[in-house]
């Protein structure tokens, strides 16, 4: 087995060693020139990435968390006033600027209703606002706005992520707990999707969300290793169903992928199937992300580190 690749220095912190870019190298130049002042490139990334939504709002927010972004993106809006990509730029950018605490949240729903206006068959302006709601609002708007983007996208990828996480935090009525509700929805999405969706893999999503909540609450142990939520038969089924899936339909290719695999990873590690976490380790190569290995609160770059080398040690 050929060793893994670098994932940067050991003396790094954890906020260096990721890049929520992934491994879309476009976009990465894109938010280089950005980041100079260039928004040309990245209307042209945009316009190139046409109606394929899921990497559109993977570009979008990538694009958005920048600091730099909201200025750029305004001086393009008065460029091009009547341009839906400007408006979604601009949109994504309010958004974490009021998720940083640095804008108004209503301010940054009235850009989104804008962008959200000039595209309407565009379902990244309501992932902007589902982003918010996730965070801010009530769950009655957590539910209207993830309707919004499933209306025009019915496979939306991190639009799934973000109901899971939402509703793995619900505390459950008074004797309904053995069969969170995170799972059924998870099941469900899962099914209505297409065989080759990386949907399928949602149920693995919960698992691990679910497992994040209680270890919070302290049901849990710190450790996710030490964790009996991952040896239970609910939770052997749920891998073993994705590791299945992953090994036919690891071929496609998504624009969020890496953040799949590096949640399959974790649960196969921390199941103690170290030679398929190994494999998935492999295809994650430098793209990690912090979640999950931040679960509950933990040094994400350290547990990554640490799990991968265990996972190709034993291997």
């Amino acid at each position: 087995m050929p060793p893994p690749p670098p994932l940067g220095r050991s003396r790094k912190r954890a906020r260096d060693a990721f890049d929520a870019a992934l491994d879309d190298t476009g976009l990465a130049a894109a938010r280089d020139a950005l980041d100079r002042g260039r928004w040309t490139a990245v209307r042209s990334l945009l316009a190139d990435t046409g109606d394929d939504w899921d990497r559109r709002g993977h570009r979008l927010v990538v694009l958005g968390q920048a600091p730099s972004t909201a200025s750029w993106a305004e001086e393009w809006r008065l460029a091009e006033p009547e341009s839906p990509d400007a408006a979604a730029l601009a949109a994504a950018a309010d958004v974490f600027r009021a998720l940083r605490g640095k804008l108004r949240p209503e301010r940054a729903q009235d850009t989104c209703r804008t962008a959200a206006a000039l595209a309407p068959a565009d379902p990244t302006p309501w992932l902007g606002l589902l982003l918010l709601a996730r965070s801010l609002g009530t769950e009655e708007e957590v539910l209207q706005l993830f309707d919004e983007v499933r209306h025009r996208h019915p496979d939306h990828h991190h639009a799934h992520h973000l109901m899971v996480a939402r509703l793995a935090e619900r505390r459950p009525a008074a004797g309904q707990d053995p069969m969170h509700e995170v799972y059924d929805f998870a099941s469900w999405a899962a099914e209505q999707a297409p065989a080759d969706s990386p949907l399928s893999l949602l149920p693995v999503i919960a698992h691990t969300e679910r497992y994040r909540v209680l270890a919070a609450a302290g049901s849990e142990p710190a450790d996710p290793t030490a964790s009996g939520h991952w040896s239970g038969r609910r939770a052997r089924g749920v891998m073993r169903r994705a590791f299945d899936w992953w090994l036919e339909w690891d071929g496609v290719q998504h624009p969020r992928g890496r953040v799949d695999l590096n949640f399959l990873a974790h649960g196969k590690f921390c199941e103690g199937r170290a030679a398929e976490a190994a494999a998935l380790f492999q295809r994650i190569g430098p793209h990690a992300t912090p979640a999950p290995w931040s679960y509950p609160d933990r040094d994400p770059f350290k547990a990554f580190r640490a799990a991968r080398s265990a996972a190709l040690g034993s291997a």
